[in-house]
């Protein structure tokens, strides 16, 4: 007798192209993938899969297979969201999250998804935006929180927030109380994260002019190195004032006055279409509530400092 279990695992099968992905995304082994594929395919009495060079590719059957395995998920999951308990929505959601939300939002989005979906499971992964895009395609997690929108195939947006970038300094360089322009921001070192981010590539279109001295650029992948960079005076720092709201409101960092200004950089909670999305749809709306309302109380610090 044909089970969920066995369809999901097929469906999973097939979009990750082998069986040691779909163990992974069912938290299960690749003996038990194998034993539910086999008795699929023993209960339909047809090949599903070819299994050439290890990766697993639908067979004619497999494919008209799919079309009815993606409706029967579905249709599951549309059941689940009409009728059953939220509590007992349950697993492993394996999320993706720029460190910039790191430090804005995301533990009140914990506390709010232990409180409201307690057998659910995050495991989380701290990356930057390219990296995280890359994980996402390859369905190594289920849900990036990262700069977007994300304009690949197959993939959802919601907008979260937005963060401005600002200019941030020690008080030791002496660049408080005054409105600076690029020339004077350019005899400094900027610091700012990785290569290939948004806040990188705005520094560089900015600094990056004939008019100006060849740019400096310290970079890196790690919020508290920039931070602790900046704080010991080596240079100012291109990065969201609202990730350091502390380190401004004890004097350690000042938020600098320029004639300029740098376009706020957009995050949004990006998936992949799936038939079973429930869980991952569910989150990047609490997701949505908590970051539009972060973001008004930041903004309400940052007036105040």
């Amino acid at each position: 007798m044909l089970d969920f279990k066995s369809i999901e695992t097929f469906l999973w099968v097939v979009k990750l192209g082998t069986f040691r992905g779909a163990a992974q995304r069912l938290n299960t082994t690749q003996p038990a993938i194998s034993q539910r594929i086999a008795q699929l395919e023993r209960e339909m009495g047809v090949k599903l899969l070819h299994r050439d060079h290890r990766v697993a590719s639908p067979t004619p059957s497999g494919r008209e297979l799919m079309v009815y395995a993606e409706k029967l998920i579905g249709l599951r999951a549309e059941m689940m969201t009409a009728v059953g308990d939220r509590s007992a929505m349950r697993g492993v959601l394996r999320l993706g999250v720029a460190e910039t939300i790191v430090h804005t939002w995301l533990p009140q989005l914990v506390k709010s998804v232990n409180a409201i979906y307690p057998n659910l499971s995050l495991e989380i992964e701290v990356d930057i935006t390219p990296n995280l895009s890359a994980q996402l395609l390859a369905q190594e997690i289920e849900l990036a929180f990262v700069v977007g929108p994300l304009s690949m195939s197959g993939v959802h947006n919601r907008l979260l927030c937005n963060h401005q970038l600002n200019f941030l300094a020690s008080p030791s360089l002496g660049l408080g109380g005054k409105r600076l322009t690029v020339h004077d921001l350019a005899k400094f070192p900027m610091i700012t994260f990785l290569r290939k981010t948004k806040p990188y590539e705005a520094v560089r279109a900015v600094f990056d002019r004939p008019d100006l001295p060849p740019i400096r650029l310290h970079a890196s992948a790690s919020l508290a190195t920039l931070i602790h960079m900046t704080v010991e005076g080596l240079g100012v720092a291109v990065i969201p004032a609202s990730i350091v709201q502390s380190e401004i409101a004890d004097g350690r960092l000042q938020l600098l006055e320029t004639d300029f200004q740098l376009q706020p950089v957009t995050f949004t909670a990006s998936w992949l279409a799936s038939p079973d999305a429930v869980a991952v749809e569910r989150v990047a709306d609490l997701a949505q509530q908590i970051a539009q309302g972060s973001v008004a109380v930041d903004a309400t610090a940052a007036a105040r400092h």
